[in-house]
């Protein structure tokens, strides 16, 4: 167990948690809704400390990130837990499971990703955030081995410690998963505007680029053409990846239909530079 940042101890063994906007409050011994921070003691500890469950080289195209050092390969680190509940959860075995684990220390990050002669490093399968305090001190390590650092995240952290950690980071593909409050709060147990707000002030610091799983049932012509007209405002030339959705976890409705895909594609292209159909 590693001490949490972002946390503050309360009356009665209680605490809270200030990392993100859930500020889950817990007794002694319960875990958030994260499932990788715990009151133990009466303070929120990191039970996922440099606990990586995935480790792997990929090229930094299947992040997806196609206008950030294309061509190159990265290494990619996940460990467990996030904090949003997507029922159509493309990684739910280390999201939301309890998956095997070995500890590899922050500092030896930058050196396994020289070793594989991968000039970036990128913390990516599960939610990176909820695993804040190893991927800071691993994004500081990279930083100073002149390693690249990429969060592939959903964006559900508060201002402060997001502005902590971005400036040793060089690139995000941030995940907006709907441009609906209201689906947010059923489908994703999570709100949207924390979300917007992560990629307005991450487009300021770094690379950016957004990713929407076009999943059946979920989204509306009117809601994605809100969606690419809001993306538009901030950059034209932000990337976007609409991606298509297979069934998954608990989520059973049939794959994305591939032509209106391809319609929000047009769409989204009348508005943004840089568009890409991903999974098709």
């Amino acid at each position: 167990m590693h001490e949490a940042m972002y946390a503050e101890m309360m009356e009665n063994g209680v605490a809270k948690c200030r990392l993100c906007p859930h500020h889950c409050v817990r007794q002694e011994g319960k875990l958030g809704l994260c499932g990788a921070r715990m009151n133990h003691d009466g303070q929120f500890v990191s039970l996922n400390y440099g606990r990586v469950t995935s480790l792997g080289i990929d090229p930094v195209e299947k992040k997806p990130l196609r206008r950030f050092m294309p061509g190159t390969m990265t290494l990619s680190a996940g460990s467990f837990g996030c904090n949003l509940a997507c029922p159509y959860c493309q990684n739910h075995s280390i999201a939301h499971g309890s998956p095997e684990s070995q500890y590899v220390p922050p500092q030896e990050m930058a050196r396994l990703a020289k070793k594989q002669d991968a000039p970036s490093l990128s913390f990516t399968y599960n939610e990176p955030m909820v695993g804040y305090e190893w991927v800071y001190d691993a994004a500081r390590a990279a930083r100073k081995e002149g390693i690249r650092v990429i969060l592939v995240t959903n964006g559900y952290v508060e201002r402060e410690p997001l502005a902590g950690l971005l400036p040793y980071v060089d690139a995000m593909n941030i995940d907006l998963k709907s441009f609906s409050e209201e689906t947010y709060r059923a489908v994703c147990g999570g709100s949207l505007a924390p979300v917007m707000r992560t990629i307005e002030e991450a487009a300021k610091s770094c690379h950016v680029e957004v990713t929407c799983l076009l999943v059946t049932g979920m989204h509306t012509e009117e809601e994605l053409t809100e969606m690419f007209d809001w993306l538009a405002g901030i950059d034209r030339d932000m990337p976007l990846h609409l991606s298509r959705y297979f069934p998954r976890y608990h989520y059973q409705e049939p794959p994305t239909d591939t032509e209106w895909m391809e319609r929000m594609g047009e769409l989204a292209g009348e508005r943004l530079s840089y568009v890409y159909l991903g999974n098709v």
